[in-house]
Formats: structure tokens, sequence, C-alpha cells
């Protein structure tokens, strides 16, 4: 069962958009998909033709109570063939006061818990998150092993991914839970010159991290919204429906890798260092707290991949990263007490489409 969480902190990109058609393009290919809405706005419940308000209950009968108390099974319903709807409701909204109090770490497992306690029914699981970083988008983080971050093409878009990436990072490095990050560009206008060169830009700078899947602006979306349905099953010939097949496709052929986690790190960093070069760079500070690196060679997601060291020098404190790199030219910032900021010390940098400054990094 492949869990794939929606996530974007910026309202308005196409976040329940992308996971009522995808959950429906999947399904149309005969996968068996279900919708978890985690959206006290319940958007995607609403999207997959279910009143929220008829419901008797929802989702946060399941949160509210401690991890394996009450079981997801009780409050899915049908939404079409092959696809199935944990829905939600407003009084969600209200579970981060409710639990206000009790210990962290096992609030943010409960959809976990809840996601592994399924019958082994179901090949996709599709989570749609609020537009915000908070208890419920990090319970929907930590049932995940992928993300899908829909990115429309405007200017502001692409800070708030970095700061979204910085999220992924924060479970990757305190709980050891490895995600994959895809980016799908949404919300594309192709008439324009301006939405072809931001694409442009996008894809130069989060490269394999994109889909090479776009999704069009299509009316017929918000038509299949407001009705009740899935674009796959409202109008087909729509773009709508062409770009989220498309989009099934690729996320059918593309599983996130599966990483041993058997070999001793001595032992990759060997294997790395004998086909790839080993990159030591480093960060001087007397102020900063915390230290990190995210590039194009990890994914944007900072220290991804990186051993990090530590020391003093008098006032000043030195931030070492080694890190192994095939030979070619790669784009990276630090991440300085949750800031980015391009490498003070490296004078070849970049502007990016957000209007900041990216350094670049040659490996020969």
């Amino acid at each position: 069962m492949r869990v794939i969480a929606i996530v974007n902190q910026k309202g308005g990109c196409g976040k329940t958009t992308t996971t009522v058609n995808l959950a429906g393009a999947l399904a149309a290919d005969g996968a068996r998909v279900l919708v978890v809405d985690l959206d006290p706005q319940a958007h995607a419940t609403l999207a997959l033709g279910v009143d929220p308000e008829e419901q008797d209950e929802n989702l946060y009968e399941i949160l509210a109570e401690p991890a394996g108390t009450r079981s997801l099974e009780e409050v899915i319903v049908g939404a079409g063939d092959g696809l199935d709807l944990a829905p939600s409701s407003i009084v969600l909204s209200a579970l981060e006061q409710k639990l206000a109090g009790e210990r962290h770490d096992s609030l943010t497992e409960r959809l976990s818990i809840a996601l592994e306690n399924l019958p082994p029914y179901y090949d996709y699981v599709l989570i749609d998150c609020p537009p915000n970083v908070g208890l419920l988008t990090f319970n929907a983080l930590r049932a995940s092993r992928e993300v899908i971050i829909p990115l429309e093409m405007s200017f502001f878009a692409v800070d708030g991914v970095q700061k979204l990436l910085e999220t992924v990072a924060l479970l990757n490095d305190r709980i050891g839970h490895d995600i994959s990050v895809r980016i799908l560009p949404t919300l594309y206008d192709g008439r324009t010159r301006y939405a072809r060169q931001t694409l442009g830009d996008v894809r130069e700078l989060f490269k394999d991290l994109c889909f090479d899947s776009v999704i069009r602006l299509n009316v017929k979306l918000r038509e299949a919204a407001r009705a009740g349905k899935p674009i796959s099953r409202y109008a087909p010939s729509a773009n709508g429906a062409r770009d989220y097949a498309a989009l099934a496709i690729e996320v059918e052929a593309t599983p996130p890798p599966v990483e041993r986690t058997d070999i001793p790190r001595e032992e990759k960093e060997a294997t790395s260092s004998d086909a790839t070069r080993e990159v030591v760079i480093r960060y001087r500070d007397a102020q900063a707290g915390e230290v990190r690196i995210a590039g194009d060679f990890n994914g944007w997601i900072p220290d991804k991949g990186v051993r990090s060291m530590i020391e003093s020098e008098g006032e000043t404190r030195i931030w070492t990263k080694v890190f192994y790199l095939q030979p070619g030219t790669y784009q990276y910032r630090y991440v300085v007490d949750g800031e980015w900021f391009r490498d003070p010390d490296n004078n070849e940098w970049i502007p990016t489409p957000a209007g900041q400054e990216n350094s670049l990094l040659v490996v020969r």
C-alpha cells in the first residue's frame, strides 16, 4: 500500500483537485484507492459527492482517541468503483485544541497507526492536507512515504516549497522517517509567456523532483468538483482528465526507492566514493545555532545525505558538510536557523525564479 500525502502550506495551488482527480485516475486504471481528507474544510469530501454534514462520524472520531482505539474502517464510505473516502468535517479543526497537553510524539502517529491497522485492501492512500503545517499535516507526513507538492506557476510559489522541504527534513532528521518528494506543476496556462518561463525555471531548479506531467488550467476540473465526481468520470475527454491520467501513469511507474537499512554507513560511503567525488564545504558563523545545506543534489531537503560536523575556532563555530556527488554543476543554499541564504564564501551564484540566489557548486 503506497501512502502519498498531497501537501502545500499555500492555499489555492491545487491540493484537493490533485488528491481527488489523481485518485479517480488511479481507480480508473484498476487500482483500489482510499482518499483521506485531513482538511477541516472538507473540500475533498465534497468533491467526491459526500456531504460532511450527513456523516455520523468522520476522521475526528479516529484521531481524537488514543491510537488504535477506533478503526479507520468505521468511518470509510464508498465514493465510486475502486474509490473510498475517509471523510472530514469542520470539527476536525478542533482536534489540536482537544489534544493539547498530550505527548506530542504519539499525536503525530495516530493516522499512521490507523492506516497500518487497515486490512491489506488498498493499493493507494492519498491524503489531502490543510493549507498549513500543523498537527494534521504532521500526521499526514508521518504516515506517508511519498509527498506530492502541487506548485502553481507563480512568482512566490517556490519559496513556500522550500519551507515545506524543511519540514520534511525535520521528520527525516529527528525520527528517521525518509520521504520521497515530487513536485507537480499546476494551474498552468501555456498560452502565456510568463507561465512557460516559470515552468522552465521550476524544472531547472528542481530537476528530477518535477513530474513530467503538468496540470493545465481547465474549467472542467471545477465543474467536476461541483458535481462531486473526479474528472475521469465527469468529463473523461477534457484536458484535466488527460493531465491526471498522465500523472497517474507516472505515479504508477515510479514507486519510491527501497532503501536498505542493513548497510553500515562506512560501507555506503566507501561504495559512494568509488564512483563519485567527496565534497567538503564549510560554513563559519559566530551567531548561528543550526546550519544545514540543501541543493538539487539532495532534493532540496536540508542535510539529506549529508554528514555534518561542528567545531569551534574562538567564538566562531564552523559547520563542515561532507557528501558525495558525480562530476557536474549543482545549485545549493544554506539553511541557517530556518532562513535560506547563498554561500557567503562562494562568489558563483545564479538568481532563482523567486528572486533569491542559489550558489553554484562545480564537481570535477
